[in-house]
């Protein structure tokens, strides 16, 4: 299992399909592997390097409080160790602030930025929404646990569809079986990043192409946090997904894999 020592821990990555390289970089609570659907269909175009966040998978759980700038550092020791430059880089969720860091604090290591889901800053009622998901984990069965993320980041329409609510319904099942589940202790850091995620002055700073895609009824990190990072990084393109809630890529996965893998194709 590949594994390199970066910034300080052990950091986990596995490579699928070849070309120009593509980082991709997980949500809270998630380890890479949940890229599986999009990686593959966007390992025919690129070579996809997949990385557990520190805090989660089979990468080191330090205790934290971790941070977004941390996360980033932890990332670009990966580029390194793989001496790659020119990277494009697609982030969801709390990946995508750990991207946007990685633009501001390496900026020559990456080509393009695709930002799903992003925030340039917490207001209250997100620093709650973290805080009360760590009180959750602590508190909840995986199962119980995996229901309140899913009510967080899927729109009424999942729910209402009875195929789309089966699915759910099977991965709530799965998590109790999840043989190497988040500990507490990763949790909690990985929420102090988010919550203490502030870069919107230094949005503007980046250059790199960036693309920046969002749900329209993102109940977790609602649509103005997406159109906020869209309208600070300058020339960034904006699709937001109607009727969509956080999990938009799930919930329109074929457009999206393909949208994106065409967008970054073309930067």
């Amino acid at each position: 299992m590949p594994t390199v020592q970066s910034n300080g821990i052990n950091l986990y990555y596995e490579e699928k399909g070849s070309g120009d390289p593509l980082l991709l970089i997980m949500g809270i609570t998630a380890p890479g592997s949940v890229w599986e659907k999009h990686l593959a269909h966007w390992e025919k175009s690129f070579r996809c390097i997949v990385v557990d966040n520190r805090g989660v998978g089979l990468s080191d759980k330090p205790p934290g409080p971790y941070s977004s700038a941390q996360m980033a550092d932890d990332c670009a020791g990966l580029l390194r160790h793989l001496d790659l430059r020119d990277v494009r880089v697609v982030g969801v969720s709390m990946g995508s602030i750990i991207a946007q860091q990685l633009a501001i604090r390496h900026p020559e290591l990456l080509r393009s930025l695709v930002l799903m889901c992003p925030w340039a800053r917490c207001d209250r009622m997100a620093e709650t929404i973290f805080r009360h998901m760590v009180d959750c984990k602590a508190r909840l069965r995986p199962e119980e646990f995996s229901l309140y993320v899913q009510l967080l980041i899927y729109s009424k329409a999942s729910f209402d569809d009875k195929k789309s609510f089966e699915g759910l319904e099977e991965d709530r099942k799965n998590a109790a079986l999840e043989p190497n589940p988040q500990p507490l202790i990763g949790l909690e850091g990985q929420a102090e990043a988010c919550i203490h995620h502030q870069v919107l002055e230094q949005l503007p700073s980046i250059s790199h192409p960036t693309f920046v895609l969002g749900g329209e009824v993102d109940a977790f990190t609602p649509q103005w946090m997406t159109r906020e990072v869209a309208e600070a990084i300058p020339n960034s393109q904006l699709h937001i997904y109607p009727g969509s809630g956080h999990a938009f890529h799930w919930e329109n996965l074929e457009d999206f894999n393909q949208r994106v893998n065409q967008w970054l194709l073309e930067n």
